[in-house]
């Protein structure tokens, strides 16, 4: 069995390629991949070489752990059945390139208990639940507390604070620099950092991936708030203790989601207290992946760009 997949042999060295899969067991399924999103976050460090050594990473690679389709096969042990839906976090299934994430690809194998089942509706919006699974991580347990201002307006910035809303708290503040991208607020309000008086917050959650910010944000905190870093930060993290010291900050990191925040990520679906809609700007044929990649990656008008496999060759 064949796949056509995004390869990545090197820095910036990115192209569509077959490569041969390995054969699934009695606990695995095949999923004919529908979309796949390309992730600006940790997907771009592997793009631009500046990814950190990490466990069972290296090139050459596929892509992607955002990705969406149909089971054509099940195997006798998976509790799956043919033509169901599901959401694939990336897949090891490739001879001859790594599969740390493994998504961005037209077929893959996986076990059967790494997918979700998720409703055929969602289309394109399928692939991005692990974005929102990962903004309800970053919330979700005991003694955390949601976000009273938000960092990024990304699409992590904008699931944290539909996620907020969802809960029943306050509408967060949510500072974006660039202003094109203040727009598509529902329910909250989106506004420079320099317009921002508040200096006591209890709650702030960077979705920017900007280690640099550390010190404004200890600035803006209450006595005994916290600062989450929900993004993903190549290089060290530093900032200036006597402030932090003063306001007996916290800090928090939010690692990636778990199969609870898949479940209830689906139940707010479900339910309708959550939506992926306006997230997805960009769209573009799996076989234009070298330009997709880019855009993705260099255009601040891409939100999130969503690869089409249906049709790849």
């Amino acid at each position: 069995m064949e796949t056509r997949a995004v390869f990545l042999n090197g820095p910036k060295d990115l192209h569509m390629d077959t490569l041969p899969l390995k054969q699934p067991g009695p606990a695995d399924i095949v999923v004919d991949i529908a979309h796949s999103g390309i992730s600006t976050g940790t997907e771009k460090l592997f793009w631009t070489g500046e990814m950190p050594p990490f466990p069972g990473s290296g090139y050459p690679l596929v892509p992607g752990y955002e990705a969406a389709g149909e089971v054509v096969e099940a195997g006798p042990e998976s509790g799956f059945r043919t033509g169901e839906i599901v959401f694939v976090p990336g897949a090891d299934c490739f001879d001859g390139a790594f599969g740390l994430f493994g998504g961005a690809a037209s077929r893959l194998v996986t076990p059967a208990d790494r997918v979700t089942r998720i409703d055929s509706t969602l289309g394109a919006e399928g692939a991005l639940l692990a974005l929102a699974a990962t903004a309800r991580h970053a919330m979700a347990g005991l003694d955390k507390r949601v976000p009273e201002l938000i960092v990024g307006h990304g699409v992590l910035g904008r699931l944290l604070a539909r996620l907020t809303i969802a809960a029943g708290a306050p509408a967060p503040v949510v500072w974006e620099t660039d202003p094109a991208r203040r727009g598509g607020a529902d329910g909250y309000e989106v506004i420079a950092p320099d317009d921002d008086a508040r200096r006591d917050y209890r709650a702030i959650y960077d979705a920017s991936g900007n280690a640099g910010i550390l010190n404004d944000l200890i600035g803006r905190l209450t006595k005994g708030g916290e600062i989450v870093l929900a993004g993903f930060y190549p290089g060290g993290l530093s900032f200036a203790f006597p402030p932090a010291f003063m306001r007996e900050a916290r800090l928090r990191i939010a690692a990636e989601w778990a199969r609870e925040d898949l479940a209830a990520v689906g139940a707010l679906l479900d339910s309708g207290a959550l939506s992926l809609g306006g997230l997805i700007t960009h769209n573009a044929p799996a076989e234009q992946a070298e330009d997709a990649y880019r855009t993705a990656f260099e255009e601040a008008s891409c939100l999130k760009m969503i690869l089409n496999w249906k049709d790849a060759a």
